[in-house]
């Protein structure tokens, strides 16, 4: 089962900061690069397969470690599945790490995301840790500068761009927990997958 969604404003932070595909051109507001899609593949792939992930997800960062490497070598990097990422935060935490994702060049977002899913357990749930400050030492390990870090979780514009994104996906597609995928306009999953499971219904989707 999916980790389901939590109201972000009703939280107490734990990080104090200042009918088809779901459109690209929503996030891509003002033009704002940080808010186009994020996406693997090639965009002409017959199945287009769309997952939304919270950086706080269990299920998403044992998706990412143990599945996903495997639809990116077999699916993904063959040309049969275009893979989007959808940011769905479920809580602030999430939706900073979120943020400094959109923030790194495209090419590096892919790498981070996996990166912090890898080390969730240290970043997000460590003990006495401020998942604020190891998200900082890691963006600038992908070439974010401190400057940069800062304006961007204190970016109250980006940050509601992807949570206004986040309450379309719940409208339109009836979206609440992660992982949640979508493939092409036929089937939509609320639950982590196997890597033979995702395949059966990728090749369904391509019908």
């Amino acid at each position: 089962m999916p980790i389901k969604r939590r109201t972000l404003l009703a939280l107490t932070p734990a990080l104090i900061t200042g009918g088809g595909l779901l459109s690209g051109r929503a996030m891509a507001q003002d033009a704002d690069p940080r808010l186009s899609i994020r996406a693997v593949g090639n965009p002409q792939a017959k199945v287009h397969v769309e997952e939304w992930f919270s950086l706080t997800c269990t299920h998403c960062a044992r998706f990412a470690a143990e599945v996903f490497p495997e639809i990116r070598t077999k699916l993904v990097d063959t040309g049969r599945v275009y893979y989007i990422f959808r940011d769905f935060p479920l809580d602030q935490v999430a939706l900073t790490a979120s943020m400094v994702a959109r923030a790194l060049p495209p090419e590096r977002y892919e790498p981070f995301v996996l990166a912090l899913l890898s080390s969730q357990d240290r970043w997000a749930f460590g003990k006495d840790v401020n998942p604020e400050e190891q998200i900082q030492k890691m963006a600038a390990l992908a070439g974010m500068s401190a400057d940069t870090f800062q304006q961007t979780v204190h970016d109250d514009k980006l940050r509601h761009a992807i949570m206004d994104e986040e309450d379309r996906a719940q409208a339109q597609y009836k979206i609440d927990g992660t992982p949640t995928f979508r493939f092409n306009d036929k089937e939509q999953v609320a639950q982590e997958l196997n890597y033979e499971e995702f395949a059966k219904k990728v090749e369904a989707a391509a019908q």
